[in-house]
């Protein structure tokens, strides 16, 4: 009796050994981007891709042991309060909390004005979704991206205009913002390249009630086609209004009208548009078990910008294994090393923190949902 208790004793401590092991401490990751007001269903979607690649590695024994944290913090699309986010974000190191990194900001503006605090701070900045080339221009050595930028999405637009949809007049439109601005000039000065000039470049106010100007602007020039540098508010404004104006022809708005509320607002008005795209979308890239894990996390479907949050995640998670340690100059000297597989595609980077084979995507709105077109499904 004795024997058969001592060596159930001795088995237990050994299941006991070989199970999971205490966490050696808690990891901060910030998620940085709009949670509310009207940029909100992208920056949520952005923070649940984050939250389940942060799930998974909690699973599967933390990053280097230790447990991953997320904290989601609402920049609402602007960016004097994107640097107050940065300055809570460098309160926590300076409390002494364990911050490896931030994953944002959403937008380009948010992005540039948030990184002149990051850049001084011991973390890696990973945006999902930032697209402007004056960013990884700058020389930041904390900071990359899993999107492409608006140098590919730019002149790929152009050529998608008049090489796929016969365009020859294009008028460009753009928001005052630095996305739109840098966005509208790549297809514009590519446009130009290739001996079609712009019929005309408008810049529009960013989230206005009505773009009734452009579109008497844009009416004179007679068009064969409309590109907007935007996001989603200027296009489910500008795109019903130029229908119902009679400007008809082809519309093409960038990577900023990737996400549903452009269609859900646009209503029957978007129908037909084209938007161009600088991650996959998720629903292309994910699989059952994928989704499936997801909606256990979030309590909700994915969204369009889910599959770039879990990447962003997941690049940082490598980079840190890849260096052993936490420390910011190795994991970015890691980085810069890294080839891997992700779920928007390969991840290999350049010196300024650019991948080095970005992709665009175009998609089509039909029937009320996305549909890409490019590259054939």
């Amino acid at each position: 009796m004795f024997r058969r208790l001592s060596i159930l004793f001795a088995l237990a401590v050994v299941l006991a050994a070989c199970g999971p092991s205490k966490p050696k401490g808690e990891v901060i990751v910030y998620v940085a981007a709009p949670l509310s007001g009207w940029q909100a269903e992208g920056g949520q979607t952005v923070v649940g891709g984050v939250r389940l690649m942060a799930d998974q590695l909690n699973k599967s024994g933390g990053l280097l042991g230790y447990t991953v944290r997320v904290e989601a913090v609402d920049d609402e699309a602007d960016s004097d309060v994107a640097v107050q986010v940065a300055q809570k974000v460098k309160a926590a190191l300076e409390r002494g909390d364990k911050v490896i990194g931030v994953v944002g900001h959403y937008n380009s503006g948010q992005t540039l004005a948030a990184m002149e605090v990051y850049k001084d701070l011991p973390i890696i900045v990973i945006t999902p979704t930032a697209s402007d080339v004056s960013i990884t221009q700058k020389g930041y050595k904390n900071f990359f991206r899993v999107n492409a930028t608006d140098a590919a999405q730019g002149p790929f637009d152009a050529h998608y205009l008049v090489e796929q949809l016969g365009a020859q007049r294009v008028a460009v439109v753009f928001a005052d913002n630095a996305y739109g601005r840098g966005l509208g000039k790549q297809v514009a000065d590519t446009l130009r390249q290739m001996g079609y000039p712009p019929v005309a470049e408008i810049e529009i106010h960013e989230g206005a009630a009505t773009q009734k100007k452009a579109v008497t602007a844009i009416q004179k020039t007679r068009p064969d086609a409309v590109f907007l540098a935007g996001y989603e508010t200027e296009g489910y404004v500008l795109l019903p209004e130029l229908r119902a104006g009679g400007v008809d022809v082809p519309f093409l708005c960038g990577d900023g009208c990737f996400v549903y509320a452009f269609i859900d607002e646009s209503e029957l008005a978007a129908e037909g548009a084209y938007v161009s795209a600088i991650t996959p979308d998720t629903g292309a890239v994910a699989d059952a078990a994928w989704w499936k894990a997801y909606q256990q996390v979030e309590a909700r479907d994915p969204g369009t910008y889910s599959a770039a949050g879990y990447s962003a995640m997941h690049v940082l998670a490598e980079g840190v294994k890849k260096a052993g340690t936490f420390n910011v100059t190795k994991v970015e000297q890691a980085l810069h090393s890294l080839d891997m597989k992700s779920l928007v595609g390969q991840i290999r980077y350049n010196a300024q923190g650019d991948l080095q084979n970005p992709r665009i995507f175009i998609f089509q709105v039909k029937d009320g949902a996305f549909g890409q077109v490019y590259p054939a499904p």
